[in-house]
C-alpha cells in the first residue's frame, strides 16, 4: 500500500514530486521507481540495494543480516557453516578448498591424514596416537597403513601427510602416470614399492587405459630429486613392459612458498603462457587435460594472489591454480625416460628461478622471449637435464 507520507523524498531518485510513496525496506519510494527495483533472491521482495553473496545470489539487507565474509573468498555467506577455527566459510569454498574433520565434522584448511582413510583438523589431531616411524596419526589400537601397506595402490583420493625431502622452501612433487600390463600388475606394484620406500606411493587413476597406476612422490627439493630419487625404477618398470604415451601425463607441483611474492607467480605464469609453442615442445604433447586456457590466462593477475581466486576456472589446464599449497604444472607427457622426467623437474624450477628477479625493465628488453630463457638455461649447469632435452628437441635457440 502507498505510504501516507506523500511529501517525503523518494529514497531512490530523491524527488519530492507529489504522488504515492511505497515503503521499501522501511524507506519511501515513489511509484515511478518501484518497477525499476530488483527483487531479493530469497524473500522475493523489492529492495533498494541488493548484496552479492558468495553463492552468487543477490539478497536484501534483511536476508543477509548477520551474515559474515567467507574466510576464503571474502564473499558474504551464511555464518552457520564454520571452520575448525570458528570462521565462516561459504559452501562453494568449503567443497573445493577444505576437508571435513572426521571427529568434529567442521571444515578445515589444514587436516592431517588418519590411518584408515580419515582426516582430522589440527585441533582434533591431538586426540590420536602417532606412528613412531613416520608420524602418521592413528586411532588407538590401530596400525599405520602408510608403513604396513607400501606395496599397495591407494584410492585416487588418498592424501597422506607430506614428508619433505631436501632443503626448501621450493619443493617439487611429481605425479607420473604409467600404463601397466595387466598380467604383470602385481609385480610392477611390488617393484615400485620396493624402490620408492618412503619417498612416494602409488594411486589408482581411472584415466590410465587400459590399466595402470599413478606414481606420486612426497615433496622434494630439485637437487634432492636429481640426486636421490630412485631413477633406476623407471628402467625396471620399462623392462616389465610398462609404457607411456601422450594419453598419460606427468604433473609437477611447485610449492607456493618457493615463490617470492604473488608478482613472482604472475611473472612465472606469464612466461609459460607467452611461450605456449616452445613450452608444449618441452612438454612433448598438447592435451585437453592441460590446455593453455584463454580465460585462465586472462585471470593470472588474480590467481597469482591465491588459490581462492581460481573459483570458476577449470582444474584441467596448463597451470592448475587450485591447490592451496602448490601450483600444479600439468603440461608434460609421461615418460619412463630418465632425461625427459628430470627435464620436466628442471624446467619447472628453472622457469621459477629465471622469473624470480625479473623487473619491468627486463621484460621490456625481451626477458619473456623464449630465446632469452633458453640462453639463461645454457649458462646454469644445475639444469643440465633441461638443456640436454632442449638440444635434443632442437628448440634451444
Amino acid at each position: 500500500m502507498p505510504d501516507i507520507t506523500l511529501s517525503a523524498p523518494c529514497a531512490v531518485c530523491g524527488t519530492r514530486n507529489p504522488g504515492d510513496r511505497y515503503p521499501i525496506e522501511d524507506q519511501p519510494v515513489c511509484g515511478d521507481c518501484v518497477p525499476q527495483l530488483s527483487r531479493c533472491g530469497h524473500c522475493r521482495e523489492f529492495a533498494i540495494a541488493l548484496t552479492e553473496t558468495a553463492d552468487e545470489r543477490r539478497l536484501c539487507a534483511r536476508c543477509v543480516a548477520g551474515w559474515l565474509p567467507c574466510v576464503s573468498c571474502a564473499g558474504v555467506t551464511d555464518p552457520r557453516v564454520r571452520t575448525d577455527a570458528d570462521e565462516a566459510v561459504c559452501l562453494r569454498c568449503a567443497a573445493v578448498f577444505f576437508d571435513i574433520c572426521f571427529q568434529c565434522s567442521r571444515y578445515s584448511a589444514a587436516t592431517r591424514y588418519v590411518s584408515g582413510g580419515h582426516r582430522a583438523c589440527t585441533r582434533c589431531a591431538g586426540h590420536y596416537e602417532t606412528c613412531s616411524d613416520c608420524g602418521t596419526l592413528m586411532r588407538a589400537g590401530r596400525t599405520c597403513d602408510c608403513c604396513t601397506r607400501r606395496e599397495h595402490v591407494w584410492n585416487y583420493s588418498y592424501k597422506p601427510d607430506p614428508r619433505f625431502h631436501g632443503d626448501g622452501p621450493l619443493y617439487l612433487g611429481m605425479e607420473l602416470e604409467i600404463i601397466v600390463p595387466d598380467h604383470r600388475y602385481r609385480e610392477c606394484v611390488a617393484v615400485a614399492g620396493d624402490y620408492l620406500d618412503d619417498l612416494g606411493y602409488l594411486k589408482q587413476d581411472s584415466s590410465i587405459r587400459p590399466t595402470g597406476f599413478e606414481l606420486v612422490t612426497h615433496p622434494m627439493s630439485y637437487r634432492y630429486a636429481i640426486d636421490r630419487f630412485p631413477w633406476p625404477l623407471l628402467g625396471a618398470l620399462e623392462e616389465l613392459d610398462c609404457e607411456t604415451d601422450t594419453s598419460v601425463g606427468l604433473h609437477v607441483h611447485a610449492s607456493r612458498d618457493g615463490f617470492d611474492s604473488p608478482a613472482h607467480i604472475y611473472r612465472w605464469m606469464k612466461l609459460l603462457y607467452r611461450n605456449e609453442s616452445a613450452v608444449s615442445m618441452i612438454a612433448r604433447r598438447r592435451s585437453h587435460y592441460a590446455p593453455f586456457d584463454r580465460v585462465a590466462r586472462a585471470r593470472v593477475k588474480d590467481t597469482a594472489k591465491g588459490h581462492q581466486h581460481a573459483l570458476g576456472l577449470d582444474r584441467y589446464q596448463a597451470i592448475n591454480p587450485y591447490p592451496r599449497k602448490t601450483l600444479e604444472l600439468r603440461i608434460f607427457a609421461s615418460s619412463l625416460n630418465v632425461q625427459q622426467v628430470q627435464a620436466a623437474l628442471a624446467f619447472t624450477i628453472a622457469s621459477i628461478d629465471y622469473t624470480r628477479h625479473l623487473r619491468v625493465a627486463d621484460v621490456r628488453a625481451g626477458a619473456w622471449e623464449w630465446s632469452r630463457f633458453a640462453a639463461w638455461v645454457r649458462h646454469h649447469p644445475d639444469y643440465q637435464p633441461l638443456r640436454a632435452e632442449m638440444e635434443d628437441l632442437a628448440c634451444a635457440c
